[in-house]
C-alpha cells in the first residue's frame, strides 16, 4: 500500500485500561469531527485503513521477535528480551504488558472500522468488501500474534463495552486459531490478485496471495502438514487464481528499496522517504561507517549454521579451516552477518574492509562485553540498504519489511512434504534446489540428498529455513513450533573467537528455557489485577 496516498488522523484516548489505548472513537472529539460525521467521508475511512495497516507491524516488530530468538543477542543492557532469554521474566516485565496493549488498540481500530464502514456513502460496494477484508486479515494477523506469545487470550469480534473488558475471560486457543482459518478461506474471494491487472495503487496492499500465505503459515505453526500442503500448492501451481510470485533473481537485493514489491514479495510492511522510515539499523551494523553503538549482535550458533560451499555443515567438510571461518561458506552468510575481513559498500559506492578481531585497529575490533562495539564481535548485513539510507550518520531506512514472501512457501511445501513421507527428487526440484541456486551454490549442493536418514532430513530442512530467513522475524516461532527450546535456547551464548587474544570463543549469557513454561509468555500482571477473570495465568507464572 502506498502511504501517502492517505492521510493520517488523530484520534483522542480514552484513557489506559485493560486492553485498549488510543484508538477509540467513543468520545466526542474537541475539533472537526463527530463519530457520526467522521464516516461521511471516503477518505476518512481509508485513514482508519492505513492506521490499521500501521498497527499490523513493522520493523521494531521483526527486531524484537529476533531477540527471541538464538540468532542474535540483545547486548546493550539487561533488556526485556534478554531478560525473557536468561529465565528472568515475571508477570510484571514490560514487553509483556506493550505487546498486549499494542495487540489490543489494533483490533479495537478493525473493529472500529468494520462497524462503520458501510456508513460511508459514495464508496463503491466492491471497494467496501476489499477494506473490509483487508481489516479482517489484520484483525487476524494481530490475533495470531497473540495466541503464539499467551495461549488462551481475551477474544471478540466486536468492540466491547468498558464493563465487558473488565470482566471478559480468556477464549482457547484453539478457538481462536479456528476463528483465523475461517476467516481467511471467507476474505480471499474479496481481495485482488497479483496478476496482469493489477494494478500498482494495490502496491503494499493485502491480496489473494497473502491471505493464502498466511493460511499456510498458521497451519504450519500447529503441525498440519496436510493443509500446508494444500495452501502451499495452491501458490505455488494456481497462480492464475491466487498471483503470481517467483524467486527474485538476487537474493542480497531482495530487501533493497529499489526493488520494493518484486516478484518474490507477497506481502510486505510499507515505509516512504516522506511519511514513514525506520532507524534500527544505527545499532546493528559497524561502528566504523556510522553506527552509534551496538544493541543487537549476530550469535556464533547462527554464523555455524550456514554451510559451507559444498552443501555441509562446517563440522562435516574436510576441507573447512578454522583458520579462514567464512572462506567458501554459504554465500547468505556475506549478504546477511559481517564478519572480520567483511567487504562493506557505503552509500557513496566506496568499499571498505571491516575488521573486528580482538586488537584490530578498528572502530569495529571486539572489546568485551561492556563495550558499545558488537559484544560477539558480529555486526548485522541483512536489510541495510545503501540506497535507502539517508546518512551515516542517521541509517534511518524505507526499505519495506517483509512478511511474507515466496521462498517461504517453498520451505513450507518441502517441510510439509517431509513430514508426510512425501519428499522426493521432484519435490526438492521445486523448493530447495532453486533456492539454493538463487543464493549461489552450485554443483553437489544442489543435489538431491536420497541417502540422508529421516533425521538427517529433518535438520537439513530446518537448517535451509534458518539460513535463508535469517534475521527476517521468524525464528522464534519455528523453534517453538518444532519444541526444541531446549536445543535452541538453552546454554552460554557464544561469539566470534576473539576471546583471550582470539584464541577461544566469546562465551555470553548464559540462557535458560524452561519446558514447562517457556512456550508461552505470562499474561500481564497489570491486566489480572484490571480483571481477575483473566487467570489462572499461564503455567510458571503467578498470578
Amino acid at each position: 500500500m502506498k502511504v501517502n496516498k492517505f492521510k493520517y488522523i488523530i484520534l483522542s484516548c480514552i484513557g489506559s485500561f485493560l486492553l485498549f489505548s488510543c484508538n477509540s472513537l467513543d468520545q466526542e472529539p474537541t475539533d472537526k469531527y463527530t463519530d457520526a460525521t467522521f464516516w461521511q467521508s471516503a477518505e476518512n475511512a481509508e485513514s482508519i485503513v492505513n492506521m490499521a495497516y500501521s498497527q499490523m507491524y513493522g520493523a521494531g516488530k521483526l527486531w524484537n521477535d529476533e531477540g527471541l530468538s538464538d540468532n542474535v543477542i540483545e547486548g546493550r543492557d539487561n533488556n526485556d528480551g534478554r531478560m525473557i532469554r536468561n529465565g528472568l521474566a515475571d508477570p510484571s516485565l514490560g514487553r509483556f504488558a506493550s505487546e498486549w496493549k499494542w495487540a489490543y488498540e489494533g483490533i479495537k481500530t478493525s473493529h472500529k472500522y468494520l462497524e462503520n464502514v458501510d456508513k460511508v456513502p459514495k464508496m463503491s460496494a466492491s471497494l467496501k468488501e476489499q477494506r473490509k477484508a483487508e481489516i479482517r486479515f489484520i484483525r487476524a494477523f494481530i490475533y495470531f500474534r497473540l495466541v503464539n506469545f499467551y495461549g488462551d487470550v481475551p477474544f471478540f469480534t466486536s468492540d466491547i463495552s468498558l464493563s465487558d473488558a473488565s470482566t471478559i475471560s480468556r477464549t482457547s486457543k484453539a478457538t481462536v486459531l479456528k476463528f483465523i482459518h475461517d476467516e481467511l478461506d471467507d476474505i480471499v474471494q474479496y481481495l485482488p490478485a497479483r496478476n496482469s491487472s493489477f494494478s500498482a495503487e494495490n502496491n503494499g496492499r493485502i491480496t489473494k496471495g497473502a491471505a493464502l500465505a498466511f493460511q499456510a503459515r498458521a497451519y504450519l505453526y500447529e503441525s498440519n502438514w496436510a493443509k500446508v500442503e494444500e495452501c502451499t500448492n495452491k501458490l505455488i501451481n494456481e497462480q492464475a487464481t491466487y498471483g503470481t510470485y517467483g524467486l527474485f533473481k538476487n537474493y542480497e537485493n531482495l530487501f533493497h528499496t529499489e526493488n520494493k514489491y518484486n516478484e518474490e514479495v507477497i506481502l510486505d510492511y510499507g515505509y516512504t522517504t516522506s511519511y514513514r522510515i525506520w532507524s534500527e539499523m544505527y545499532s546493528r551494523v559497524p561502528m566504523s561507517v556510522g553506527a552509534f553503538l551496538n544493541s543487537c549482535a549476530p550469535t556464533q550458533e547462527l554464523v555455524d549454521d550456514y554451510l559451507t560451499v559444498k552443501g555441509l555443515s562446517i563440522d562435516k567438510d574436510a576441507s573447512y579451516k578454522e583458520n579462514e571461518p567464512y572462506k567458501d561458506r554459504d554465500p547468505r552468510l556475506t549478504y546477511t552477518i559481517v564478519y572480520d575481513g567483511y567487504k562493506w559498500t557505503k552509500p557513496d559506492g566506496t568499499v571498505v574492509t571491516i575488521e573486528t578481531k580482538s586488537g584490530a585497529n578498528s572502530a569495529d575490533a571486539w572489546q568485551g562485553t561492556n563495550s558499545n562495539r558488537s559484544i560477539t564481535g558480529y555486526y548485522i548485513r541483512k536489510y541495510f540498504d545503501p540506497e535507502s539510507t539517508n546518512s551515516e550518520s542517521s541509517y534511518n531506512q524505507h526499505n519495506n519489511i517483509i512478511m511474507f514472501r515466496y521462498a517461504d512457501v517453498l520451505l513450507m511445501y518441502a517441510e510439509a512434504m517431509f513430514e508426510q513421507n512425501k519428499m522426493s527428487q521432484t519435490v526438492w526440484n521445486e523448493t530447495i534446489k532453486p533456492i539454493r541456486t538463487r543464493a549461489g551454490f552450485s554443483g553437489d549442493a544442489l543435489n538431491y540428498p536420497s541417502a540422508l536418514s529421516t533425521d538427517e532430513m529433518r535438520e537439513l530442512i530446518h537448517r535451509e529455513r534458518r539460513c535463508e530467513l535469517a534475521l527476517e522475524g521468524l525464528r522464534y516461532y519455528d523453534i517453538v513450533r518444532w519444541k526444541e527450546g531446549t536445543k535452541y535456547l538453552n546454554g552460554v551464548v557464544r561469539g566470534a573467537k576473539f576471546a583471550n587474544n582470539n584464541t577461544a570463543y566469546i562465551t555470553l549469557d548464559t540462557r535458560k528455557f524452561n519446558e514447562n513454561k517457556d512456550y508461552l509468555w505470562s499474561v500481564p500482571r497489570s491486566q489480572i489485577q484490571l480483571n481477575p477473570n483473566l487467570k489462572p495465568n499461564n503455567p510458571g507464572y503467578a498470578n
